[in-house]
C-alpha cells in the first residue's frame, strides 16, 4: 500500500512535485495508491489533473485508488468538477484504507 501526502496548496507550481510522488510510488507497483489531501488548503485544476493521471493509470490495473479529500477546500472542487464521480473519495485515511485492502 502506497500512501501520498500533499500538504497546502496544490495549484500548478505545486502539482508536479504531487504527480512525481505518485510515479515513484506507482513504480513500487502497490496493491493500492491513496493520496491524501487531509492537509491541503487549495486544490487547482493542476493537482486534480494530477489525480486524474494517477486514476487514469491505475484504472484496468490492480491498483486500487483512493483519494482522501473531506471538506470545502478539496471534496468540493472535486465534486463541482464531477471528478468525484469517477476516482473514489473518501473522509478519512483509515476509511481508505480500509477500502483500499477490502
Amino acid at each position: 500500500m502506497a500512501v501520498v501526502a500533499a500538504s497546502g496548496e496544490l495549484d500548478m507550481l505545486t502539482a508536479p512535485q504531487l504527480r512525481d510522488a505518485v510515479q515513484a510510488a506507482l513504480e513500487k507497483d502497490p496493491a493500492g495508491l491513496i493520496v491524501d489531501l487531509t492537509d491541503v488548503d487549495f486544490l487547482g485544476s493542476a493537482g486534480m489533473q494530477v489525480l486524474m493521471e494517477a486514476h487514469n493509470q491505475t484504472d484496468g490495473s490492480s491498483i486500487r485508488f483512493a483519494v482522501v479529500a473531506d471538506g470545502p477546500a478539496t471534496s468540493r472542487p472535486l465534486k463541482i468538477t464531477g471528478i468525484a464521480d469517477l476516482i473514489q473519495l473518501v473522509p478519512s485515511l483509515d476509511a481508505a484504507l480500509e477500502n483500499v485492502t477490502a
